[in-house]
């Protein structure tokens, strides 16, 4: 069996405050296939994109740390590895969309600059193979008139028409890993499911793998091949997307099933929101960190941590009531 492209090991990422340690990535493992779309999602603040931040990392010194773990890409890892050697992976081999593209994007320097600074770093391109190679970027994202474009600045870019330029700066070294955090951010829905379309066509044809980072449970129920679900900086289920919508094992995901609205239910079903808040990261409580908000909780869950196990074939809960939660799973609510 091929080895997986991006094998993750208890990766521990910590914030060091004056309120506390904020445990934001708390012992995660996960891995990736080459040429696979995995879906992160969860809720704001449960360590999504700490995770991917960690992987390349980017994590600011002080106040965060990655405290321990490993990040194994290609057989290298990624965590122990020299920064000098850290800077070539860095946008060449594994490339990174981030969540605002006005505020990734340098206001001060053209398109063009933008792009062709990353084609003559990596790959060494002079000046003119650079350019036009930009200028072939631009138009295989679908930016119209790219030869005159390319030389404006981001401001003179819609929103939609920025999100496609990050795109094709994250794919201009053709990586074998690309890291997709909330990539359709403040874009309408329209223009969302463009990018997304574009996206992933893009990474099929030239067999990238694909991690998406979002808390749309609709994108990654039309793009992701797996799905790891994440809470209070731990993945607490993991599943092939199929499997994850239709036989949901941990109450955490049902919750988030049930609270988003459904095109095949009747109109006067109501939503079943989450009651509660997510735990303070710096507080965490003892037990299953769902607890509080979890109508499936036992006094078990109070004292012991569940573990990341087997429920299925490839499919993972972090619930000691799983199977309490694959019985709800079959009522009308979550069919």
């Amino acid at each position: 069996m091929a080895e997986p492209l991006l094998q993750v090991e208890e990766l521990r990422t910590y914030f060091y405050t004056e309120e506390g340690v904020v445990k934001a990535v708390d012992g995660v493992t996960f891995h990736i296939e080459p040429g696979e779309i995995l879906g992160l999602v969860g809720e704001s603040g449960c360590g999504k994109t700490v995770s991917a931040l960690s992987i390349l990392r980017l994590i600011p010194i002080p106040p965060g740390k990655i405290v321990s773990g490993s990040v194994q890409f290609e057989g290298e890892d990624l965590i122990s590895m020299s920064e000098t050697h850290i800077r070539h992976i860095r946008g060449n081999k594994i490339a990174m969309i981030f969540q605002e593209p006005m505020t990734s994007l340098n206001p001060v320097l053209t398109i063009g600059r933008q792009l062709t600074e990353t084609l003559e770093l990596h790959l060494k391109m002079d000046r003119a193979s650079a350019i036009q190679r930009a200028i072939e970027l631009l138009e295989m994202v679908g930016i119209p008139e790219a030869r005159t474009r390319i030389n404006d600045y981001p401001h003179q870019f819609s929103g939609g028409m920025r999100q496609r330029v990050m795109i094709a700066m994250a794919l201009s070294c053709n990586p074998k890993l690309l890291l997709a955090d909330e990539p359709t951010t403040a874009l309408d829905v329209t223009i969302q499911a463009q990018i997304l379309e574009l996206l992933t066509r893009l990474t099929r044809e030239l067999g990238t793998s694909v991690i998406i980072i979002t808390h749309n449970l609709g994108v990654v129920a039309r793009y992701a091949d797996r799905v790891n679900v994440m809470y209070a900086g731990k993945i607490i289920e993991s599943a092939t997307a199929e499997d994850l919508y239709h036989q949901p094992r941990h109450p955490y995901t049902l919750g988030l099933l049930r609270s988003v609205p459904r095109l095949d239910q009747a109109r006067k079903e109501k939503l079943e929101p989450i009651e509660g808040m997510p735990p303070d990261l710096a507080r965490i409580p003892p037990g299953c960190s769902f607890r509080a908000r979890c109508r499936f909780a036992v006094d078990r869950c109070a004292e012991d941590v569940p573990p990341l196990l087997p429920v299925g074939n490839g499919h993972h809960s972090a619930c000691w009531e799983w199977e309490r939660v694959a019985k709800a799973t079959k009522s009308p609510a979550a069919a």
